[in-house]
């Protein structure tokens, strides 16, 4: 057995000559490594046989043996990455077997060492095989089997773990478990040596592969050129080619296929030239379906002819099933449906057995598709119920799947890109119960819609099926990782009678990566147990893809206990392509209902709403344009607009119902949860009246409703903080003082100079009168931009007990095509100092969503989740820029909800960026003694004063409304009156 040092375990140097065996043999594994990284596999094969023949013509002895076995290693390796799978099985095997046969032979501590490293490497080889032909199985029992060697290997740098964990997040890949290979991928990333030369580019690329693969196609150039960059400088020609494809790859699903033609026709030539046919298969897989798309039949079958034979010859059994998937889809577009569903059934069973359950969706979906295509195409007659029955039973639970499969991710934007991507299902799933005529399937598939997902704060996560490192332990009946972060304080975290997972230097990661969150809650359809929303096929998605599709907790889709004093309509919206809408009454009145706002009207209306408000953020261009063009500051336009989103998404028969109910049982309250789509539009506003100017305010008080995943008893409630004697305090957070900002920059004054409004000065003496205040405050002038309410301070008031929180300063919002809601931040006297999730800002650190939800948990071993940070009181008002505007996103975590889910029982907050009092005298000309900010504010606060705020606050907005029909003054615009809204579960 060979005593040298060994190197650090990648390529050398070129000209490096490692000595390990002697002359020949050590310039010979030189020279091949050279050809390698040219990408001459070839030559390099040629190299590595002629050793071998030189080896076994040697005497044999247990060195020799070990001589043999690193020669088929190397074989193998060079075989694998010409796609030669055949000869590559061989030598992997040979190769297994005679380091088997050497394990009892005597060797020192170095010798045990290399022996270990290059069992090592043939079990990460043959698991490599294993996952190329579609043995998924046995290629994670090959990984377990290198995982608990490598204990005893000594391995300082980490170098064979990061390869270990590489091979995992590629099996995940196979099996379309996107967001734990990324989650692994990145954790990885993180923990890799920078002398892994060979891991990290490899690393690189797969992120790159995930997120393309799961529609973030910036994202993946990025990581596409880190990899190039990483490539070039080792000058691995081979691989920076398979880049190219990988580009490719993206090009086409980013819909720019003319890149995507010819990237793969220059990396098809490569791999053809250097006889690496199963790239070479990929990339004809790839480019038939091109020629498909551009009307090229004959070429297209030519493609995928070559493609499934080349697959089928090397074993790659899941690839080939794609070629077929593929050609199923070509047989349809030219009639042959015979074959199609022969082509298809084959595919799906090759999926079903190797447990790649998210392709068998896929499978599924396109069969529905066809048979919805065939619908339009032809009349079925009586059989179009039974026909569309089947088209239902394939396409609801596949969609049901794939819509699921977000919640692998570890963050909302990635959770927000797979579910464009998963749309498409769904929206084929509505168009399908519509053409049933299923008015109760609708019902049910915006209940579960709407239903929200579930907050994971469970600090030990169950182990999924292919952690970074380790054995495979018991991933539970889904076979799925639920986890949250790192533990910050320890190295690796994980079960004690399980495998270890990556964690250590990802804690800070963590911080930064958003949320995890879970499936949503089951609906029952009833307050008695019965029937679950869509339960027939979420057992039926359960079963057959293996995917938790919804919790084992319960909720009602409504609770009405206490809304008996008056009539109530509940209204949920889900977005579906059309906007569908459902609707039930309670409270002394009866009934329900179901609409849908046709998607060009609806985009319409939005894009007109969006226009007539102020731009996001703290932007003068925006908010100048809503002054000086904008429908809202002009009360003919803004009546055409509020007529204009009536149309398009409120439903007639809607309104009469209302105006019945207010004739004969008063003034009913409208609760509405809007899609993400509409989440911004004034619904108060609405006019509903083609003959006269009346709006749904006038008919009813409205409230919005938050998701009902927001009412799920905690498994594991954080005890409520003990109270003082006094609880009727009011916390007052004032126009805080930012630091680092002056009262004129963008996180400067939105109040003006302590002191100089009246209005102010007489609502916070009022409060003062009327009982506990914090901060205490000698006068009201004291309230006002203040250096000392920072989070460590609103804490403790919080935890002390208030029943009220009012809240006027600086909101950030966070973008809406980011996808992560919990980025919303708070803007208070925190210092950059101060321990937080987000980014501090100059000289300040904001409070985000994601820290009042989170808390310290992903910061410290011994962290607490926000609710017992930041317990919050039953009405709360958060009165800044788009302070509501969480419910915009697929996923409400952002500021608002982040209170409700703290034990907030109303929020009250705005639906879009708030002009200041000082924009309107600058932008307006009012008058400074005309202040419409402050008015508002008072008017909050008189509401959450009240037993009954939502039709307190509505009563002063109907007032407005009526000074804005009468005289159309500025100050009386819906810009800031509207915006305002009460947000309750």
């Amino acid at each position: 057995m060979p005593e040298t040092n060994r190197e650090d375990g990648e390529h050398e140097q070129n000209a490096a000559v490692t000595h390990l065996y002697g002359e020949p043999f050590d310039s010979g594994l030189a020279l091949a490594e050279q050809h390698q990284l040219a990408a001459d596999l070839t030559a390099a094969c040629a190299v590595h046989e002629h050793l071998l023949t030189l080896a076994e013509s040697l005497e044999d002895s247990a060195d020799v043996q070990f001589l043999r076995a690193h020669l088929l290693a190397n074989i193998a390796s060079v075989r694998l990455t010409a796609t030669d799978l055949v000869a590559a099985e061989d030598a992997v095997e040979r190769s297994r077997a005679l380091l088997d046969g050497i394990a009892s032979a005597p060797m020192g501590p170095r010798g045990r060492q290399l022996w270990l490293e290059m069992m090592l490497r043939t079990l990460l080889a043959r698991a490599d095989l294993l996952r190329r032909t579609g043995r998924l199985d046995e290629a994670l029992a090959c990984l377990d089997e290198a995982a608990l060697r490598l204990p005893e290997f000594d391995d300082p740098e980490g170098l064979r773990t990061s390869e270990l964990g590489l091979n995992r997040v590629h099996l995940l890949i196979e099996r379309s478990e996107w967001g734990a290979a990324e989650e692994q991928a990145s954790a990885l990333l993180s923990t890799t040596p920078a002398i892994a030369v060979e891991t990290i580019p490899r690393l690189l690329i797969a992120l790159g592969l995930i997120c393309a693969s799961t529609g973030r196609f910036d994202p993946a150039e990025d990581w596409f050129a880190r990899a190039e960059d990483a490539l070039r400088a080792t000058g691995d020609t081979g691989e920076l080619q398979s880049l190219l494809a990988h580009r490719a790859y993206a090009a086409m699903h980013r819909g720019d296929f003319d890149l995507a033609e010819r990237l793969f026709a220059e990396a098809s030539a490569f791999f053809e030239r250097q006889r690496r046919y199963g790239d070479l298969a990929v990339c004809e897989q790839a480019r038939a379906f091109l020629a498909g798309r551009r009307g090229d039949s004959t070429g297209a079958d030519d493609l995928m002819a070559a493609s499934l034979a080349r697959f089928e010859q090397l074993g790659a059994s899941i690839a080939a099933a794609d070629t077929m998937l593929l050609g199923a889809q070509h047989a349809y577009d030219r009639g042959d449906i015979t074959e199609m569903k022969r082509l298809a059934q084959d595919a799906r069973d090759v999926y079903q057995a190797r447990e790649v359950y998210e392709r068998c969706a896929q499978v599924d979906l396109m069969l529905a598709r066809t048979l919805e295509d065939n619908l339009n195409r032809t009349d079925h007659g009586d059989h179009e119920r039974k026909s569309v029955d089947n088209a239902l039973s394939l396409a609801l639970p596949a969609a049901l799947a794939l819509e699921a499969a977000r919640y692998g991710f570890a963050t909302a934007h990635a959770r927000s890109q797979w579910l464009e991507l998963a749309d498409d299902a769904m929206q084929l799933v509505f168009r399908l119960a519509v053409r049933r005529q299923d008015q109760g399937l609708l019902f049910e598939l915006v209940e579960h819609r709407c239903a929200g997902a579930s907050l994971a704060l469970d600090r030990t996560p169950p182990t999924p099926a292919a952690s970074p490192a380790g054995a495979g332990g018991d991933a539970g009946e889904f076979g799925e990782s639920v986890s949250v972060f790192p533990s910050a304080a320890m190295k690796v975290y994980g079960h004690a009678d399980g495998p270890t997972r990556l964690g250590g230097v990802a804690a800070d990661a963590a911080a930064s990566a958003g949320l995890r969150v879970a499936p949503p809650p089951k609906v029952r359809m009833s307050q008695e147990p019965g029937r679950v929303a869509l339960q027939e096929y979420i057992a039926a998605a359960e079963f057959r893809y293996h995917r938790r599709i919804v919790d084992e907790e319960e909720v009602p889709f409504w609770t009405t206990d206490d809304l008996t004093s008056r009539p109530v309509v509940q209204i949920r919206m889900a977005d579906a392509g059309d906007v569908f809408m459902t609707w039930t009454w309670a409270g002394g009145a009866r009934g329900f209902g179901t609409g849908h706002g046709p998607a060009d009207e609806v985009d319409r209306a939005v894009r007109a709403l969006a226009a007539a408000l102020p731009g996001p953020g703290t932007a003068a261009e925006g908010m100048r344009h809503a002054f000086a063009s904008g429908a809202m500051t002009d009360p003919r336009d803004e009546h055409a607009l509020a007529r204009e989103l009536a149309e398009a998404m409120w439903p007639e028969g809607l309104t009469a119902q209302i105006r019945q109910v207010l004739a004969r049982a008063g003034r009913p309250l409208v609760r509405i949860q809007p899609s993400p789509r509409v989440a911004q539009v004034p619904w108060e506003l609405l006019a509903v009246d083609a003959e006269s100017d009346v709006r749904l305010m006038d008919l009813a008080d409205v409230v919005t409703t938050a998701p009902t995943s927001l009412r799920r008893p905690d498994p594991k409630p954080s005890p409520r903080p003990a109270l003082d004697t006094d609880t009727d305090t009011v916390v007052l957070v004032l126009d805080p003082r930012i630091p680092g900002f002056r009262a004129d920059s963008p996180l400067g004054s939105v109040l003006g100079p302590p002191g100089s409004d009246p209005e102010l000065l007489a609502f916070v003496q009022n409060r003062l009168d009327a009982g506990a205040v914090v901060p205490s405050v000698a006068t009201p002038a004291e309230v006002f931009r203040r250096t000392d309410l920072d989070r460590d301070w609103l804490s403790g008031a919080l935890r002390k007990g208030a029943r009220r929180l009012l809240y006027v300063g600086h909101v950030s919002g966070a973008p809406v095509e980011g996808g992560q809601s919990e980025d919303g931040t708070l803007h208070l006297c925190c210092g950059p100092g101060t321990a937080g999730l987000v980014e501090a800002v100059r000289t300040h650190r904001p409070l985000s969503a994601k820290d009042l939800l989170l808390g310290t948990l992903p910061l410290r071993a011994d962290g607490e989740p926000g609710g017992r940070i930041w317990p919050a009181p039953p009405r709360v008002a958060l009165i800044g820029c788009e302070s509501g505007g969480d419910l915009r996103f697929a996923e409400s975590f952002g500021l608002a909800t982040a209170m409700l889910h703290n034990g907030a029982e109303l929020v009250t907050a705005t639906r879009w960026v708030l002009p200041t009092s000082f924009a309107f005298h600058r932008l307006a000309g009012l008058p400074e003694s005309v202040r419409p900010l402050s008015a508002a504010v008072v008017a909050v606060d008189t509401a959450h004063e009240d037993q009954d705020p939502v039709a307190r606050l509505g009563r002063w907005q109907r007032e407005q409304l009526d000074h804005w029909r009468a005289d159309g003054r500025i100050e009386h615009s819906p810009l800031v009156w509207a915006a305002m809204t009460c947000i309750v579960v």
